[in-house]
């Protein structure tokens, strides 16, 4: 790879002396490749996302404004202009125009910045063809439907069907196979007839005993020659005998043969019917030499045409080489008839769009972990192909939502699992509808729990259902440090300053909380991203809610998910917890919203800082009793409050009100309007007995065996202080008898009758 400052393509095919000029902004972001040919690219190659400035040597050719916005020609000089890739990638095909005409073309490749992006894209189509091929294999599939491959009929998928072709064809797994196959063949055996002379032989068969008495071109003995006294006068000059050799003619070369004859025929045939020039014309023509070269060998020449294919021998099935032959022809008749609809934001015009490609990866990466995690529904993973019209429709697509089914079964609880693809989440929806509280979000990848019995929508409405999400970035190069704490004012200095441009370094970082907050039930959003390190920031103690990055790479050997999975693991142990602090915030949400008619205090209350903190309004709860004027006194002295525990009428009954109660309001005979609040020190009332009460100089004779004795003390908080309240405005007040009744009111209540 030679780096270039400046590149000149010479153009003379369109005119004598025509060049056309490209200069670098960014050094090391042109090069010129000598192994472009080999990999299907063009010479000349620019970096995505950087900028480039392009002149021809003549006013009276240039590029025209695209709507990619990839070529920007100078307003006045039509001649020069920017070339600014963005986020393209692959062989980029620039029309040339002379007097508003096009006249030809010129073609640069876009690099990918990530390292080793050609490997990924092998490796991410190799994958997706091998899964979508196992989906087609499955018992429920309509794989056992026929289908005419027509390779004009459908010109938008023709380098599709290649490319899944080519994927499984061209790769080294591939040609290794084929040398193990070419330097150790299975051999047999075989019988050969052939004629050697008499004298040179020393074992005869009955055969060759009738030849030796009736064969022709005889030659006489001598005559004292012991054979004539066995009645023989002459011998034939040479007899037919026959001699094992090892052969390569088998039933198993000859599928290799035809198997390798298939795919050239397919390659030789989307040759033809491609334009001269295009990449698919020149992908074909380069597989077409490597699959020819093959078939050149020796070996092949001594292989025969099979009488029929017998796919069930052990030797196809289990001898290296062979077996990795058979797994790809039973994946290219099928691949050969796949129809994907998604593909073609992939494979249009040559471009290679590893970022949409990482995407579906990640989704059959996803849908392999998941299935070994969870119980994945059958019927669910069928229908992802479907038989269409001109052939097996693989239902994937951008913004098209793909919902798979599961169970996950443990011995304390079993949950209901959902994985969506491309699930938009609606803005429009009110609560507790499922949806966003703001614009319409969509995910990449969404993981659904809840419990298993709940339908989902019953589970949105109860809070019982947690959303997971995921998002492909295939050109984050370094996620990680952005999820990293900064307090450099420096750096905060620098990044505000590029968010005024438009340039915004933690995009992805933002919107993984955008689909945390904005996303109703969102327990974590997270990104996947072809990195090294991953990163889970807690929002609190527990593994959910919380924000990060897992590395998940396009390798055959180690793709990373490991993490993934523990984590997965890790949030399902989460959700077999009971106890968790989680569900207790989502029965407090249920909680609140499910008040159509919340509460509104604006009263004066103390803060919620310290002993009070816990001081909620509507969760704080104040008894109102009766109290004689004569006990008030050994009341305050003795911080002491007792009510009857009995059955009899006035007596308190322990509700959670009661027992609970935080501050205690008496009122007396004929006092309505009261301002004797005491706070209660202990969690609920004990139980005193009349003795004890006598030995703490309780005024008059206790009446009762037992009582409920609350400990309180006189009221701090300034806010309470010099208040008075009309408890006739309370709801569970009683005119009359009942007036000495004790019941319970919430602090909003209770503030709401202030006199």
């Amino acid at each position: 790879m030679a780096e270039m400052g400046t590149i000149s393509i010479e153009l003379s095919d369109i005119k004598e002396g025509l060049c056309l000029f490209i200069d670098e902004r960014k050094p090391g972001s042109l090069f010129e490749l000598e192994d472009a040919v080999e990999n299907n690219e063009a010479r000349f190659q620019l970096v995505e996302g950087c900028f480039y400035d392009y002149t021809f040597n003549e006013k009276d050719f240039c590029f025209l404004k695209d709507r990619q916005q990839i070529v920007q020609p100078h307003s006045r000089n039509k001649h020069t202009g920017t070339l600014s890739p963005n986020i393209y990638v692959g062989t980029l095909s620039l029309p040339i125009y002379h007097d508003s005409k096009e006249v030809g073309t010129v073609e640069l490749e876009i690099q990918s910045i990530k390292a080793g992006y050609r490997d990924d894209y092998r490796d991410m189509l190799e994958l997706i063809t091998e899964k979508c091929t196992d989906l087609l294999m499955q018992a429920n599939t309509p794989v056992s439907h026929h289908f005419e491959s027509d390779y004009t009929k459908d010109s938008k998928s023709l380098y599709q069907k290649f490319a899944f072709i080519s994927s499984i064809i061209r790769t080294d797994e591939f040609a290794e196979s084929v040398h193990r196959i070419v330097s150790a063949p299975v051999t047999t055996w075989k019988e050969i007839n052939e004629k050697r002379d008499v004298r040179q032989e020393r074992r005869f068969s009955n055969g060759n005993l009738r030849e030796l008495v009736k064969g022709s071109n005889r030659t006489a003995i001598p005559k004292n020659h012991h054979l004539r006294s066995y009645g023989l006068n002459s011998l034939p000059g040479k007899i037919s005998i026959l001699r094992k050799s090892d052969s390569v003619d088998t039933p198993e070369n000859r599928f290799i043969k035809h198997a390798l004859q298939v795919f050239l025929k397919f390659c030789t045939d989307i040759n033809k019917v491609s334009e001269p020039g295009t990449i698919l014309f020149k992908e074909s023509d380069n597989l077409i030499k490597e699959l020819e070269t093959h078939l050149h060998h020796n070996i092949f020449h001594e292989i025969s045409r099979p009488e029929s294919l017998r796919i069930n021998s052990p030797v196809l099935q289990r001898k290296g080489g062979y077996r990795e032959i058979l797994r790809v022809w039973l994946m290219f008749d099928l691949a050969a008839k796949l129809i994907w609809k998604g593909g073609e934001d992939i494979y249009k015009g040559g471009k290679k769009d590893i970022a949409i490609l990482y995407e579906y990866w990640l989704f059959f990466s996803l849908l392999d972990l998941f299935q070994a995690i969870f119980d994945i529904e059958p019927k669910d993973i069928s229908e992802l192909i479907k038989k269409t019209e001109d052939g097996l429709n693989l239902q994937i697509k951008q913004g098209k939502h793909t919902a798979l089914n599961g169970i996950y079964k443990t011995g304390s609880r079993s949950l209901n699992i959902r994985f969506n693809y491309n699930r938009s989440f609606n803005g429009k929806k009110a609560y507790p509808s499922s949806g966003s509280y703001t614009t319409t979000m969509r995910p990449d990848y969404t993981l659904s729990f809840w419990p298993y019995g709940v339908t989902e929508g019953e589970a949105e409405k109860q809070e019982l259902i947690v959303h997971i999400h995921f998002d492909a970035k295939y050109k984050v190069a370094n996620l990680a440090e952005l999820l990293k704490e900064s307090n450099q004012e420096e750096e905060l200095n620098e990044e505000k300053t590029r968010n005024r441009k438009g340039i915004y370094k933690n995009a992805d970082l933002l919107k993984m909380h955008a689909y945390k907050d904005a996303i109703r039930r969102t327990g974590g959003a997270y990104v996947l991203y072809p990195g090294e390190s991953s990163v889970i920031q807690k929002g609190f103690h527990e593994i959910i809610p919380g924000l990060g990055a897992f590395p998940v790479r396009p390798s055959k050997l180690d793709n990373g998910i490991g993490d993934l999975k523990a984590f997965i693991l890790e949030v399902i142990e989460h959700f077999i917890n009971r106890a968790s602090q989680r569900e207790k915030m989502a029965y407090k949400v249920y909680k609140i919203h499910k008040d159509n008619n919340p509460n509104e205090l604006k009263e004066a209350l103390p803060e919620l800082l310290g002993e009070n903190r816990a001081l909620i309004p509507d969760d704080t709860f104040i008894l109102v009793a009766y109290y004689k004027k004569q006990h008030w006194d050994w009341i305050i002295k003795n911080g002491l409050y007792n009510a009857r525990a009995n059955d009899n009428r006035g007596s308190l009954r322990l509700g959670p009100g009661e027992a609970g109660a935080k501050y205690l309001l008496l009122h007396s005979e004929n006092e309505v309007v009261t301002s004797k609040l005491l706070k209660v020190t202990e969690t609920g009332p004990r139980v005193f007995s009349k003795q004890t009460l006598i030995d703490k100089g309780y005024p008059s004779t206790p009446s009762q065996e037992y009582y409920l004795v609350y400990k309180v003390e006189q009221v701090k908080e300034l806010e309470f202080l010099n208040q008075s309240w009309d408890i006739t405005k309370l709801k569970n007040y009683r005119h009359g008898r009942g007036s000495a009744l004790p019941f319970s009111v919430t602090l909003t209540e209770l503030m709401k009758a202030i006199n």
